[in-house]
């Protein structure tokens, strides 16, 4: 392998060296890919069936499988209602495969496996060019373990494909300046387009180093490397926009609503809520530095807090060691040195990804940082090769490489006491083990003989193991879980409980979501309890309004999923159950992992209620919020409107456009309370508007019409209890007290309340003693076009 320091004399114009790779492979670099990938898709497929995956894209993959348009709009309904929040080519790609082979876990993840897998093997493709097989075969293994990266890669969420992408476009003009040739150059901003419409404006978060070490390394003269550049800005704008392009050329009478924008544009959505947004915060993302209260306070050191250090942080200083003492080892090489373009260009990825995630003020889930394991993977396998061959060869340098594997096994060591109880023998062994591979590395590091080689290659791997024993450990523990992402998939993380986050799997129980480094409360304020929550509000993955938690009550189940405590939301389905309607199932015989939030859910009984009384409609119910529409849709297999979006401030519904609907015999039902993002809308003037009009207009569904039980009012004991939300036709209530009186007797999801005072409501059910009723704080309107003036 080539020493970065090495006189170089070849031209710009001259043409590039043989590859890295072109010398005969080593003997155990043959199979060590073929392992590491192997063991890449243990960790993402293990168990897949148990876990627990986004309800949210859940319902919009299987709206996908029956609707062609939904499937282009990326639509949460077949009924083409309301858009997903991010673009739809996560989305396309998942609906196509549950198209072809059904619809299921493992025929919705199984093109996300693939590309996951596909990523390990072009970063080891990408780093053996330039820094040689061991290089390689440890960034692939670093960027295989590292354990947001196996937790987000069990999930639907689209940050898979997204790491995909930009590795290929990353790779691609690695390539492309290497050899200055155009094609990859073009490819590469054609990947980086693509992964705009995967997750919009994080796809470019690495595009400026990209474009910057094209600029500066690339061989041709500079006015030709300018052409090309503009070329591929060319290239980049097409298959960045087209999508949002298309969007707008149909009339919006004729397309979704767009989620997440403010106006139903796909132009409003880019620039807002998944744009500057994500940053500045607002726009439906939270503020005030908390990330949306997920990943601790904004600030440079957020990345090594409790919530994220055992998710991302283990090899960032080993990671950061290597960039610096890399670029001081290739000194004065020539502009188009290619080891120093590869440095760059994963130095630069590394660096604008952790500036973007540790200074956000938006919403902020652990799960993004998995956008950084690449470039640390890449820095800790060529940057380690750099500084090992400088520690044998070179006086001056045989302190660097001991230092930052020191440091390494250090800051594990510190990441792993902070799992009070976890695995406590793991953090000496780290510490011991790597002690004697230093100590082998000074011992052997000179002499050609071959036992001292085969003693100082044994030391180089027992430093590689100490320092991924502890990302190992984490890693492993999401898919020997068996728990499904924290929030029914929505804030997926890996390890154990540390600090004060909202919990993990602890080594074995469901991972919960992680809350504000600091404090031991939920963002909204709501105390933790063991580790994973519950509390009186619901809790948006996307982000809360304001940052804060939205009042209202949990869906049916109490919990989210993945808790120590409640049941899945009934008729919502649970991780083994088939998929809805029949439309495919595990080999395994398992069904869509499906937990998620509610918020505003039903019982499988008023379910088969609307079914029976739907009367043609194309809608089955309007709902508040997008968790709630995303379970109904999974357990019912009928659209379902959700009215505000995913973090209720959406405009989805207007008053005139429920009027129109209802007129048309579109939408019969609509269920009010218990939604999320603050109740419906939010409290906007547009839901309170429409709120107002269906409890004025609305017949109310009582629970005798749907139920052969009653809600059990009156009973013996004691009760305490709260719920919030508005009864058949009343408004919001709170109470806990022992005595008689009457409360609601139809009520649909979850929650407590004490019926207890006096009092009445519309179809209120009497009694004495003390007792309690289960009560969401929701209520089921029937409309029909009379109703309408």
């Amino acid at each position: 392998m080539t020493s970065a320091t090495e006189p170089q004399l070849r031209t710009a114009e001259s043409p590039p060296p043989p590859p890295k790779d072109a010398a005969p492979a080593p003997r155990w670099s043959l199979p060590a890919l073929p392992a590491i990938l192997a063991l890449a898709a243990v960790l993402y497929s293990w168990n897949l069936s148990g876990a627990g995956l986004n309800s949210f894209y859940s319902a919009a993959v299987l709206s996908g499988t029956e609707s062609w348009k939904a499937w282009f709009f990326g639509s949460l309904d077949a009924g083409n209602f309301l858009t997903v929040d991010k673009p739809p080519l996560a989305l396309m790609v998942m609906g196509l495969s549950c198209r072809v082979f059904g619809y299921g876990t493992w025929q919705m993840m199984a093109p996300m496996i693939a590309a996951t897998l596909a990523t390990v093997w072009i970063l080891h493709s990408s780093v053996k060019r330039v820094f040689g097989h061991a290089a390689a075969a440890v960034a692939a293994l670093v960027l295989a373990l590292t354990p947001i990266t196996v937790a987000i890669n069990r999930d639907n969420n689209p940050d898979t494909l997204l790491v995909f992408l930009m590795v290929a476009g990353a790779a691609l003009a690695l390539r492309a300046t290497r050899d200055g040739r155009l094609l990859p150059l073009l490819c590469s901003a054609a990947c980086f387009g693509l992964a705009f419409n995967t997750k919009m404006l994080q796809g470019y978060i690495a595009l400026p180093a990209v474009f910057a070490v094209y600029l500066y390394a690339a061989r041709p003269a500079v006015v030709k490397r300018v052409v090309h550049l503009v070329l591929a800005a060319v290239v980049l704008a097409v298959s960045s926009f087209w999508w949002a392009a298309a969007v707008s050329l149909v009339p919006a009478s004729e397309r979704p609503y767009i989620g997440g924008s403010t106006d139903g544009t796909a132009w409003n959505l880019i620039m807002g809520y998944n744009g500057l947004g994500r940053i500045l915060g607002g726009e439906g993302n939270g503020g005030g530095g908390g990330g949306g209260g997920f990943s601790g306070t904004a600030g440079l050191g957020r990345m090594f807090n409790d919530i994220l250090g055992g998710q991302i942080s283990w090899l960032i200083p080993f990671a950061g060691i290597a960039l610096v003492g890399g670029l001081a080892l290739c000194g004065r090489a020539p502009r188009t040195d290619p080891t120093r373009a590869a440095l760059l260009l994963w130095g630069g990825w590394t660096l604008l990804h952790y500036l973007t995630f540790a200074l956000a003020e938006g919403t902020m889930h652990p799960y993004y940082t998995t956008a950084l394991a690449p470039g640390i993977a890449a820095l800790c396998g060529g940057g380690g090769a750099l500084l090992l061959r400088a520690f044998r060869s070179d006086r001056r340098w045989v302190w660097v490489l001991p230092l930052a594997l020191g440091v390494t096994a250090a800051w594990a060591a510190v990441l792993l006491r902070r799992a009070s109880g976890w695995n406590t023998w793991l953090w000496p062994a780290v510490l011991v083990v790597m002690a004697l591979a230093v100590v082998g590395l000074l011992v052997f590091r000179s002499g050609a003989s071959v036992l001292r080689l085969r003693l100082l290659t044994v030391s180089v791997a027992a430093a590689v193991v100490a320092a991924v024993a502890g990302p190992a450990a984490y890693a492993w523990s999401v898919p020997s879980s068996g728990a499904g992402g924290g929030m029914g998939g929505t804030n997926p993380t890996a390890g154990p409980t540390t600090g004060s986050g909202f919990g993990g799997p602890g080594g074995g129980s469901g991972r919960g979501f992680p809350g504000r480094a600091g404090d031991g409360e939920l963002p909204g304020g709501g105390a933790r309890q063991g580790g994973n929550a519950q509390a009186g509000g619901g809790f948006p993955g996307g982000g809360f309004p304001d940052g804060g938690m939205p009042s209202g009550g949990m869906p049916s189940g109490g919990t989210p999923s993945g808790g120590q405590s409640g049941q899945a939301p009934e008729g919502a389905g649970g991780s083994g159950d088939t998929p809805p309607t029949g439309t495919g199932t595990d080999s395994d015989g398992g069904g869509m992992g499906r937990g998620g939030m509610g918020g505003g859910g039903a019982s499988s009984e008023l379910i088969a209620y609307l079914k029976k009384h739907q009367d043609g409609a194309k809608w089955l119910l309007a709902v508040s919020s997008s968790q709630g529409a995303a379970q109904l849709i999974l357990s019912s297999g009928e659209p379902v409107i959700s009215m505000w979006g995913w973090s209720g401030s959406d405009r989805a519904m207007t008053l005139a456009k429920l009027k129109e609907l209802v007129k048309k015999g579109e939408l019969h039902y609509v269920q009010l309370g218990g939604g999320m993002g603050g109740g419906p809308g939010g409290g906007s003037t547009v839901s309170s508007e429409v709120t107002a009009w269906v409890q004025k207009h609305g017949t109310a569904v009582k629970e005798s019409d749907y139920s052969d039980s009653t809600s059990g009012d009156s009973g013996s004991g004691s009760n305490s209890g709260s719920s919030s939300g508005s009864g058949l036709n009343s408004g919001s209530s709170s109470s806990s007290a022992a005595g008689s009186g009457s409360g609601p007797s139809s009520a649909t999801g979850s929650g407590s309340a004490a019926g207890s005072g006096s009092g009445s409501g519309p179809s209120s059910a009497t009694g004495s003693g003390s007792g309690s009723s289960s009560e969401s704080g929701s209520a089921v309107y029937r409309l029909d076009p009379s109703d309408v003036g």
